[in-house]
């Protein structure tokens, strides 16, 4: 399995000096979804990051849900993110853990807080807090009721924990520096009322912790030693450091790393949530949408994201990084595992006028040719077979090296055949192409010595199985979604090609037994999936990624 190793990059070289100096003698790291939507490629490279580091040192990752907003989450993306998390190759072992294990603690040390004169009761509503904050360039100003006394803060906050007051009516401040130049340094808020049902909780409380307040305490908690974060949080290192002294408790680490962006994509949770609530594709694991879910049904590999991520790096300065990088990256794990098949997208019937009738012959195929151990299969050959309409030209350009009459080609694995006719039908269209093969050139090579330039696929009409494929493209069609006109949306860069489905493919019969999440390249066409709606009956392959990068040959 693939891992982030980089022994260069920083978070390496911070996490060898606190070990050398002592600071911890351990490296423990955990990784903190919070359960209000899938993963997605992002999520993959922190998940790389926290459990790569740990695993580099010989340390642990914690698995940690910040279950702190009930309103959002549920128990559904709980159990796909511990999916996600071992379809990359990773485990927490017996170290499962939720923000609300600790809802109890973070209480009293609320209430330590306000004992201390570092924490108070305040009833301004959001509005009036955000318009007290101030601005980057102009300091907030102190709330009214920023001076209670501890009493009443005390008796407030309990009443708060009780549920006597409605939601929005109070929330629960840290008195630190309402004119700090840290925006979050200005009494952020560390509790807010909310009569909501906990997935895990019920009814038990009516007041939940802020992100802020929560996370770092969690850490202390489970014994984190390098609290590992995307540069977003960068700015909230010093309230992070702020409570953990102030309550006295194991003081981690935490390092800020940029976060993954990706060409062509959105990366952002509510506007995936968008994306499936309106409608704009078929669900979090629909193949277009950049989620662990969607990703694993058309058919990548975690290895192939791993490896990704790896040669995107680590690094403290944002960048976007190509999607081509990973589509080759996808591409090159593909061709070393998948099996060769021969499958015929848009169909043309081939008819070998001197084939015998009613003769069947096995040919043998080459799995993979990057693998030897993955041998060869039999595949069945006839008069009759379906070949590609791109394969045959009435009238082919210069350097047309496939059929057209007169052309002579080799069909793959089997014989050299002469096209010698074709048939049309009402609307102009070829339906069916008549050639002549030669029997001394069975398995591709003349006894004489003559060359054909061309090679194509096929498959026998008798044997073939109906199929349907999915043709996928990028799901926007602007490198940067979010670079949009006045009165645009995201929405507005939607690829409209981004999903073709075709009903009428042929695949050869070794592919009858074949189970969601199989991989195979068809051959000359691309590296496909076995998809989840599949089943004996209905056949149905997700195209992975082609076989070359063609949208930047198209997008020059």
């Amino acid at each position: 399995m693939t891992e982030i190793s980089a022994p260069t990059n920083f978070i390496v070289d911070a996490v060898e000096e606190d070990l050398a100096s002592g600071r911890f003698n351990v490296v423990h790291t955990r990784f903190p979804p919070e359960p209000n939507g899938y993963l997605h490629i992002g999520h993959a490279k922190a998940i790389a990051i926290n459990f790569g580091i740990a695993r580099q040192f010989g340390g642990k990752t914690n698995l940690r849900y910040d279950d702190t907003n009930p309103v959002k989450e549920d128990i559904e993306y709980v159990d796909a993110i511990k999916k996600d998390i071992h379809w990359l190759g990773f485990d927490w072992e017996d170290r499962e853990y939720y923000a609300s294990d600790y809802f109890d603690q973070l209480y009293q040390w609320a209430i330590q807080l306000i004992q201390q004169g570092d924490a108070y009761v305040d009833d301004l509503s959001a509005d009036e807090i955000r318009a007290y904050r101030g601005t980057l360039t102009e300091p907030g100003k102190n709330s009214p009721f920023r001076e209670r006394s501890i009493q009443e803060n005390l008796d407030l906050f309990n009443r708060m924990r009780a549920g006597e007051f409605p939601d929005g009516s109070r929330v629960l401040r840290a008195k630190i520096d309402m004119s700090s130049g840290n925006i979050n340094m200005r009494d952020p808020v560390m509790y807010r009322i909310l009569h909501a049902n906990h997935h895990r909780t019920g009814d038990t409380w009516s007041i939940y912790p802020m992100y802020d307040f929560a996370h770092g305490q969690s850490d202390s908690l489970e014994g984190v030693t390098h609290s590992l974060c995307d540069l977003a949080y960068e700015a909230h290192r010093p309230l992070y450091d702020w409570f953990i002294e102030k309550l006295d408790i194991f003081h981690p680490r935490q390092i800020e790393f940029s976060r993954l962006k990706l060409s062509y994509t959105i990366l952002s949770k509510r506007f995936l949530k968008m994306l499936v609530e309106g409608s704009h594709v078929n669900g979090w694991d629909d193949p277009r949408m950049p989620t662990l879910v969607g990703m694993r049904r058309r058919g990548y590999t975690p290895e192939a994201v791993l490896t990704f991520i790896d040669k995107a790096g680590v690094a403290k300065n944002e960048s976007v990084a190509d999607i081509s990088l990973l589509e080759f990256c996808v591409r090159d794990h593909l061709n070393k595992i998948a099996p060769r098949v021969m499958g015929i997208i848009n169909p043309l019937k081939l008819i070998i006028d001197n084939y015998p009738e009613g003769l069947v012959e096995e040919l043998e195929a080459i799995n993979n040719p990057e693998d030897e151990s993955a041998g060869t299969r039999m595949v069945p050959f006839s008069k009759v077979l379906y070949i590609e309409k791109e394969d045959f030209m009435e009238e082919p350009p210069r350097k047309y090296f496939r059929l057209s009459p007169g052309q002579e080609v080799r069909l793959r694995y089997g014989y050299y055949v002469k096209c010698t006719g074709f048939i049309k039908d009402e609307q102009g269209q070829v339906v069916e192409v008549h050639c002549t093969y030669d029997p001394e050139t069975r398995g591709g090579y003349s006894s004489d010595g003559r060359k054909v330039k061309g090679t194509i696929h096929w498959v026998s009409a008798q044997h073939a199985l109906d199929a349907e494929v999915r043709i996928y493209d990028r799901l926007f069609n602007r490198e940067d979604p979010d670079m949009v006109e006045d009165g645009e949306t995201f929405l507005d860069n939607l690829n409209p090609l981004s999903l073709l489905v075709l009903t009428h493919c042929k695949v050869e019969p070794s592919l009858v037994n074949t189970k969601s999440g199989d991989h195979f390249q068809f051959e000359r066409q691309g590296y496909f999936c076995t998809d989840l709606d599949s089943t004996p009956g209905h056949l149905v392959f997700n195209q992975t990624v082609g076989l070359r990068d063609s949208w930047s040959k198209m997008n020059k």
